[in-house]
């Protein structure tokens, strides 16, 4: 399995620098990575559907325009990676600790960061809808443009927030999936605006 996937590695890399022409493009179903050093291993563009990066610690990984639907990233260590433009929907990053890192213009639909600390992330025009940021602690984020549409924010801190008059805060929900408290476009704004000011 381990030569196997070194060898997709190799192909993958390069087909993302041939611009498809030779190579092949990186398709994992439900693959563990755990055991994988990935500090050189080229993964932006790929196809890596519930995959498992539990526990890890990502340095500079690259992970742009990349589909990374349903994998978990639980309790990882993120600093300075890529998520630009990539599809997150159902991933699950609860627990993590996440640095310096660009999600702009991703689609994190019911993606999971509970008890998440995210910090120095670029969130610019991420699709927030049905995410969980239950307990997780957002400081010096920038969610210029974003989406946020039942969002649930249960228990988040907020400090340094940038953007949130611009963003577009259809609804968040202050309850919980089972008891919503859902607040509406001002009074979500307003509620956002207050919580970054109680926390500052």
């Amino acid at each position: 399995m381990e030569g196997n996937l070194n060898r997709k590695f190799d192909l993958h890399k390069k087909w993302v620098e041939t611009i498809g022409k030779e190579g092949e493009m990186l398709k994992l179903d439900e693959v563990d990575l755990r055991s994988f050093d990935l500090s050189h291993i080229l993964l932006e563009q790929a196809y890596l559907i519930e995959c498992t990066f539990d526990d890890l610690k990502l340095e500079n990984i690259d992970f742009h325009t990349s589909l990374l639907a349903s994998s978990s990233f639980k309790n990882a260590y993120l600093d300075k990676c890529d998520f630009y433009k990539s599809d997150l929907r159902y991933t699950n990053f609860s627990g993590c600790v996440v640095k310096n890192s660009r999600f702009s213009k991703g689609d994190c639909w019911e993606a999971i960061f509970r008890n998440a600390y995210l910090v120095d992330c670029n969130l610019i025009n991420v699709s927030f809808y049905l995410t969980d940021f239950s307990w997780a602690t957002l400081e010096n984020i920038d969610i210029s443009v974003a989406t946020f549409e039942e969002t649930l924010l249960s228990g988040v801190t907020l400090k340094n927030i940038k953007g949130v008059e611009e963003a577009h805060i259809k609804s968040i929900n202050i309850g919980t999936l089972e008891k919503p408290i859902l607040l509406k476009s001002d009074e979500a704004k307003k509620w956002m605006l207050e919580k970054c000011e109680v926390s500052g």
